[in-house]
């Protein structure tokens, strides 16, 4: 079984290539003296039978600008609150992420989003797991962390993630982990 679920996860990782090098491209750099912010998605698939496949990290973009702004507002004293962006949304869209994205391109799957559980699992990280189950048969390929458990208004969008499709069945789940990382400048 286990050389089994390490062929599934190579597979899914090769056919994950492009977000791979989205990543080496685009992002990941640190900047000498400049605070960032640095997100990375994984995903764990959790078949309706009880198996389950993780299929490791599976997108490192975006941070968008109205998270960005959320934060902002959360340290100005405004009515935002950070400790409420912990909501996991998936979707079917496929268009790339930027930072301008507010939604997800096509919200799939069930109609509340999935309260997640946050932590600390090291210096400067904040992470948020949370499951999604679906009722049918979805091709998934995006992710997003909101601040609201309903989609529509009043709901920010802080971070999306687009992946090569996750296909999933009725009584399927993914488990989604989404870590921060701060990084300090100096």
């Amino acid at each position: 079984m286990k050389i089994k679920n390490f062929l599934a996860r190579t597979l899914y990782q090769i056919t994950n290539w492009q977000a791979k090098l989205r990543a080496l491209l685009l992002g990941d750099s640190n900047t000498d003296g400049l605070v960032t912010m640095r997100a990375s998605l994984s995903a764990k698939i959790i078949r309706g039978n009880g198996t389950e496949l993780d299929l490791g990290v599976v997108s490192t973009r975006v941070v968008t600008t109205a998270g960005v702004n959320f934060i902002r507002d959360d340290f100005n004293g405004g009515t935002t609150d950070i400790t409420t962006m912990n909501f996991h949304d998936s979707g079917t869209g496929t268009g790339s992420e930027v930072v301008g994205d507010t939604d997800l391109g096509t919200p799939a799957g069930p109609t509340t989003r999935a309260t997640g559980t946050q932590s600390v699992p090291a210096s400067k990280q904040y992470r948020t797991t949370g499951t999604i189950t679906y009722a049918g048969t979805l091709a998934i390929t995006e992710h997003g962390i909101f601040n609201q458990a309903a989609r529509g208004a009043g709901s920010t969008l802080l971070d999306r993630s687009v992946f090569s499709a996750i296909n999933v069945v009725s009584g399927d789940a993914i488990q989604f982990q989404y870590t921060l990382t701060i990084a300090d400048g100096g």
